[in-house]
């Protein structure tokens, strides 16, 4: 049976990745943050689970142990915007230096492995309201943004240079079930508790490409098997444009409130209008969506509610 080692398992897209792979008949080791019993990172998909940071004593250790892996899903680092303003220095530290010690790693002791690392469409910074495609010249306007292309740099360099096999998925707006921050739990919060009006940030009007987290797994699964010396670059994303403000509404609706939504006009730093894929070249690689919107957030929606009491 194949190994698929998956770093930042316990994160959100990380469980839902393990489950995937486990299901498709892979052995899945996980490496991360936090104690996990036995029976939870069972349960999890997770047939070895390391409770370490990334570096060359962790991952021969997990080699040791689950053995050497033939795909591996790089989850771990930096994952919010906000937190890298706040603190660059630690965003970089979790996303290119665990990086690095990864690649160089598989280098030495996994040569054949395939990599996939998860990028961010923040790199791309404000494009004007166009859609991104994966030759636009990168311009991140936030700490996260560039230590995610310091981290797509480093895939390339190890790629050309020592053979690795990579590729890299630049994810736009994933959510989906288990999701307990960003807009959804937070608008979902707001509009569950018993006041006429909430009011969001921002303008309303930002359009974002919003992507459930199976198709997203769906997606590094598919770019496993495009991996190679070349490290391709795949956009994660619909190449569906969908307002922030009709994202509040069409919650609204699955959540079954009625709620006046007002929106403060105040856009946080580093958060780009416009963040939506040009999906042309992933849909032609067999990397692309199959949830439709309004399932997507029924599903999240439904989640929700039994979430919120736990």
């Amino acid at each position: 049976m194949a190994i698929a080692w998956v770093t930042g398992a316990r994160g959100f897209i990380g469980r839902h990745l393990a489950l995937h792979l486990r299901d498709r008949g892979l052995v899945v080791c996980g490496i991360g943050h936090g104690q996990l019993a036995a029976e939870y990172w069972r349960q999890a998909g997770l047939a070895l689970w390391s409770n370490a940071e990334i570096g060359a004593e962790a991952l021969g250790q997990l080699a040791s142990e689950g053995g050497i892996p033939d795909l591996v899903f790089h989850l771990a680092g930096g994952s919010s915007v906000g937190v890298s303003l706040a603190a660059p220095f630690e965003d970089f530290t979790r996303t290119t230096n665990t990086t690095a010690r990864l690649l160089d790693w598989l280098r030495t002791h996994a040569p054949r492995s395939k990599l996939v690392v998860a990028s961010s469409a923040a790199i791309y910074g404000d494009t004007g309201g166009a859609p991104a495609d994966e030759s636009r010249q990168p311009a991140p306007v936030s700490p996260y943004g560039y230590h995610k292309l310091m981290m797509e740099h480093l895939c390339r360099e190890y790629s050309r240079v020592f053979g690795l096999h990579t590729a890299v998925l630049r994810m736009f707006s994933v959510y989906g079930e288990g999701l307990r921050k960003q807009l959804l739990w937070d608008c979902s919060v707001k509009l569950m508790q018993q006041t006429e009006s909430i009011v969001l940030g921002g303008t309303g009007e930002e359009l974002r490409d919003w992507i459930h987290v199976d198709d997203a797994v769906r997606m590094m699964h598919r770019a496993a098997q495009l991996a190679s010396v070349e490290c391709p670059l795949f956009n994660g994303g619909s190449g569906i444009a969908f307002p922030v403000r009709e994202m509040v509404q069409l919650l609204s609706r699955c959540l079954g409130r009625s709620v006046e939504v007002r929106f403060s006009a105040i856009s946080r730093s580093g958060d780009p209008p416009v963040l939506v894929a040009d999906a042309v070249r992933s849909s032609a690689a067999g990397i692309s969506c199959r949830i439709p919107l309004a399932v997507g957030v029924q599903r999240y929606a439904d989640w929700f509610k039994v979430a919120r009491n736990e």
